[in-house]
């Protein structure tokens, strides 16, 4: 079978966030200043996007398994979303930024969810796509897609590809991890199948447009070969 080589470039690019908390105990800081920095990066990178010519990319926010950390550290990473949504939409709107929600994120809390709406119908028009996920586990989402695949018909791969949270975005070309971490977390197990994968040991506060831009040209030397030789 011939090899499929890589195209010019990534179309969609998934991040595992990881890092904040040991950011800001390298520097005995709160662990919320790690997630404020979290933040900052987030933004920095959703800006970069057009240049970088990126059509879709992908964040792991929260995880249905981040509800066992502490109470309040969860109420931070709460409110930073509200402030997040608050300041950020005005410019998601004005450069032509998408936003799609992935996970079960109809089960947060409701004032959060009606700024989520308002978001999602603001920007439905935008033509790149920041997707976040939130209260998302990978097994869950699997597990809700064969279900509505099986009540439509018979369960095959196509048809649980289609029930997926993601189906109406681009096939995922590149999923990174940062912060040294080489797993996972319940992320995208089943987009992931053939993405390319790379780990690095940067902090997600540090994480910058230069360091994404390094990955997608890491990314464009590789071939694909969805087992073929």
């Amino acid at each position: 079978m011939t090899a499929t080589i890589a195209p010019a470039r990534a179309r969609h690019v998934a991040i595992i966030m990881d890092g904040n908390g040991r950011w800001a105990k390298r520097r005995h800081l709160p662990r919320v200043v790690g997630h404020q920095r979290g933040v900052e990066a987030v933004r920095k990178l959703v800006r970069a996007t057009a240049a970088l010519d990126l059509e879709c990319l992908t964040l792991y926010a929260f995880s249905s398994e981040n509800w066992k950390r502490p109470e309040d550290e969860v109420d931070d990473l709460m409110g930073l979303m509200r402030k997040f949504i608050r300041s950020d939409l005005p410019e998601f709107i004005e450069h032509g930024v998408r936003l799609h929600i992935i996970g079960d994120w109809r089960g947060l809390a409701p004032d959060i969810v009606a700024m989520l709406d308002d978001a999602l119908r603001q920007t439905a028009r935008g033509t790149r796509t920041l997707a976040v996920a939130l209260n998302y586990g990978g097994q869950q989402e699997i597990a809700r897609a064969a279900s509505a695949a099986a009540a439509e018909g018979a369960i095959t791969p196509e048809a649980i590809a289609a029930q997926l949270d993601t189906a109406s975005l681009p096939p995922l070309d590149l999923l990174i991890r940062t912060s040294g971490e080489v797993r996972l977390s319940n992320f995208l197990l089943w987009q992931a199948a053939y993405a390319e994968m790379l780990f690095v040991d940067t902090l997600w506060p540090d994480f910058t447009p230069e360091h994404l831009a390094a990955a997608l040209q890491d990314f464009a030397t590789r071939e694909r070969r969805y087992g073929g030789r």
